[in-house]
């Protein structure tokens, strides 16, 4: 089930930088558990300085740029111009947590029956600073809306790190596979 994440007064105790955030998960000795993940997005406090090298826009397509990775989780920054977004899809084996550090995220979710396909649940917007993320084995889509005039730029974490992943289309029981970039280069 996809969540947002309330925060208690107690969950701000201690912030975390994006160096101190890579230092959480590079001593990490196993998976975390996605309420682990929430606490580490939402006690993030990243300046736009910290980010900067991880900053880039494009057309077509949001940009993807690895922060961190390690056998058991990945650290990604995306940045969206206004209309970009993911295909439907879940995270196979993976569960994650996603920090929107500047713009307006829209997130809808979905089921799949294998007699009827895709099924549309729900849709939201968060603003920057909200904390959202997804068990397994859920679906959605991520995007800035077309009509936000802004750029968006998330902060994602995945645990264990993603491989292939299941893509979806409305209307079709066909599941299809996506190897996400390699990220070192604009797609």
């Amino acid at each position: 089930m996809t969540t947002e994440l309330e925060t208690s007064q107690s969950a701000k105790s201690a912030h975390h930088s994006l160096a101190s955030l890579v230092a959480t998960i590079e001593s990490a000795d196993s998976v975390p558990s996605l309420p682990e993940i929430f606490e580490w997005l939402e006690n993030a406090t990243i300046s736009s300085d910290e980010l900067e090298p991880y900053t880039g826009f494009k057309e077509g397509n949001y940009w993807r740029h690895r922060v961190c990775r390690t056998e058991f989780i990945e650290m990604l920054v995306l940045c969206w111009r206004p209309g970009q977004r993911t295909p439907i899809h879940d995270h196979n084996g993976s569960h994650g947590g996603v920090k929107i550090c500047k713009g307006v995220l829209w997130e809808t979710i979905f089921s799949y029956d294998a007699l009827k396909g895709l099924q549309y649940q729900n849709a939201r917007e968060l603003q920057a600073s909200s904390v959202t993320g997804s068990e397994i084995p859920d679906l959605h889509q991520l995007g800035n809306p077309a009509g936000s005039g802004q750029e968006l730029i998330t902060i994602h974490i995945y645990a264990p790190p993603l491989g292939v992943l299941h893509t979806y289309k409305p209307g079709s029981a066909k599941i299809d596979l996506y190897v996400p970039d390699d990220l070192d280069e604009l797609n």
